[in-house]
């Protein structure tokens, strides 16, 4: 099947008496030249397996299982079962109807390695990439949809205005970059932001990542005071911490690399 457009989406979304939901973030893909560009993105064929967050009316779910790799697709609206049921019909898709941000990927996934394409919904795309890259080991490599202010923040080094503890997630876990911003009207419904496509590509897991997560956390959480305070609720004694890991005590979060946050843990 060929990649949807907005009438077609329009019309069988009619036919079963439904409309997008805005609560579940719901921008179907209505553009074959940025549907088969995600999918040259992933680099994805036979033998490979795939997992897609979101499959909407499946017009990518088409188009992955169209390259020859193995996909699982996750839907959370149940009112959509008979839609994707009907355009997967001749397609080997594995179709899961449940919510995604609730799924341990590492245990659900079973042996990879395993690629995440996905147009992820607005409101959950955020966490459910970050869970993924802490917890689910197997997915090497995301080749994900989100808002363009979350691509930017996934993709962001240290002295960026968009670093933040999302990017230093992705920096511990994996080398991310912006691939391709993709404009609004390319959606049914067109959302009111610009959207772009993400690249992690997953790296070797560093000792203490979870530690240095934590630290992070700790600091961003409290970004305008220095780390020697910031980090207080995690550390007996920040100074003597940042003076060890060779930090100057006047650091903020935003002025740490993931491998910075990665030292102090180790010296931790």
């Amino acid at each position: 099947m060929s990649a949807q457009t907005r009438s077609e989406i329009a019309d069988l979304l009619a036919a079963h008496g439904l409309a997008p939901v805005h609560r579940l973030g719901q921008h179907f893909l209505a553009d074959a030249n940025i549907t088969e560009k995600i999918v040259s993105t992933a680099q994805v064929g036979p033998g490979d397996n795939v997992v897609e967050v979101g499959a909407g009316t499946g017009t990518l779910t088409s188009a992955l299982a169209a390259s020859g790799a193995k996909v699982v697709a996750y839907e959370i609206d149940e009112r959509l079962r008979p839609i994707l049921e009907d355009v997967l019909q001749e397609t080997d898709v594995e179709l899961r109807i449940e919510d995604a941000a609730g799924v341990d990927f590492g245990a659900a996934l079973g042996d990879g390695p395993w690629v995440m394409v996905a147009n992820l919904p607005y409101n959950v795309g955020t966490p459910l990439v970050m869970d993924a890259l802490r917890f689910a080991p197997q997915i090497s490599r995301f080749v994900v949809m989100v808002q363009l202010e979350v691509a930017e923040r996934l993709a962001a080094e240290v002295g960026s205005p968009h670093y933040g503890l999302p990017s230093v997630v992705a920096g511990i876990h994996a080398d991310a970059t912006l691939a391709f911003k993709v404009p609004p009207q390319v959606f049914f419904p067109a959302p009111r932001v610009e959207s772009a496509v993400v690249v992690l590509e997953r790296k070797d897991p560093p000792e203490h990542a979870e530690q240095a997560i934590a630290l992070a956390r700790a600091g961003f959480g409290k970004r305008r005071k220095m780390l020697r305070r910031s980090l207080a609720s995690e550390v007996a004694d920040p100074k003597g911490l940042l003076d060890g890991a060779g930090i100057e005590e006047t650091a903020r979060a935003e002025n740490l690399s993931p491998e910075a946050f990665l030292r102090l843990a180790e010296f931790l």
